[in-house]
């Protein structure tokens, strides 16, 4: 066997056993019918990238997963790992873009069966819960198949519905279109290098939307005697905001761009909608606070 056939081997190897320990982590912290769905979800995802990466003969890893065994959701994720930069403007987009798309299609029927299976009911009026946050789609979703919930009620997620609202956060993080991310991606094959600054702005950005929103939910809090731990938590609602602005930040430190350069060239008319299209979805998926702790 040569040396080229024993490292795709053991990439392949430790694909396989990074899925296997993520489906065990979150299994552990959602059972099987929120393990089996998120997990369709991010397979669908990372497989839309390889897919792509391989039709435009982009060398790329097979994906490798995160686990995370430990709630709310089990897992950071996954990655597949490039060795060269994307040289063509379209096989760039299609890359960038069919990882997100690929994930949204699993997505959209997991979350609206288990939106349906979901009861509403009423709030609690004492206690600690998980607040999910709201997007756009998740809340017309909401509207279309729950109707309008009356006062001091709110739908009690399920296994899968939670799955599905998770596979919502995971594709808007990376559409954020910004830097290396999916959506960085799919903004630089539409703007070229117009993207670089437009991407360094854009990810200043996040630190003032994280302080801002929880400013939103903090100042209310202090405001109705809130104190303490329960203060803290609705103050906490911007952090992801926050710890992604520092882990981006950090990204962009060591590349020393926001994004590679491609090769001269136009983007197809045709991609040129598939990515305004993907920049629409991602406005589409935006959740101010991402997934936020009630105290009351």
């Amino acid at each position: 066997m040569t040396k080229p056939e024993q490292a795709n081997r053991r990439r392949v190897a430790l694909s396989v056993g990074t899925f296997l320990v993520t489906c065990a982590s979150t299994t552990y912290v959602g059972g099987l019918a929120y393990s089996i769905p998120l997990m369709s979800i991010l397979l669908a995802h990372e497989l839309g990238h390889y897919v792509a990466a391989r039709i435009h003969r982009v060398p790329a890893s097979p994906p490798y997963f995160m686990p995370l065994p430990f709630g709310p959701l089990g897992t950071l994720g996954a990655v597949i790992l490039m060795s060269q930069r994307i040289p063509r403007r379209n096989a760039l987009l299609d890359i960038g873009a069919a990882g997100p798309l690929a994930g949204l299609v699993v997505t959209l029927p997991i979350l609206i069966y288990g939106i349906i299976e979901s009861p509403v009911q009423p709030m609690q009026e004492a206690g600690v819960f998980l607040q999910e946050g709201h997007s756009l789609l998740y809340g017309g979703l909401l509207y279309l198949l729950k109707g309008p919930f009356a006062d001091g009620h709110d739908i009690r997620l399920s296994p899968t519905a939670f799955a599905g609202w998770a596979g919502l956060l995971v594709t808007m993080i990376n559409l954020i279109p910004v830097a290396q991310l999916d959506g960085g991606h799919v903004a630089y094959a539409l703007l070229g290098s117009r993207q670089e600054r437009i991407s360094r702005r854009l990810r200043a950005l996040l630190l003032p939307i994280g302080l801002g929103v929880g400013l939103y939910y903090g100042l209310p809090a202090y405001l109705d005697g809130k104190r303490g731990e329960a203060l803290a938590a609705n103050i906490a609602a911007g952090a992801p905001w926050m710890i992604w602005w520092l882990a981006l930040r950090a990204l962009v430190s060591r590349s020393g761009v926001e994004h590679p350069e491609t090769d001269a060239g136009p983007l197809s008319p045709g991609r040129k909608l598939v990515a305004i299209g993907t920049l629409v979805i991602f406005l589409l998926l935006v959740m101010p606070s991402w997934l936020r702790t009630v105290i009351r």
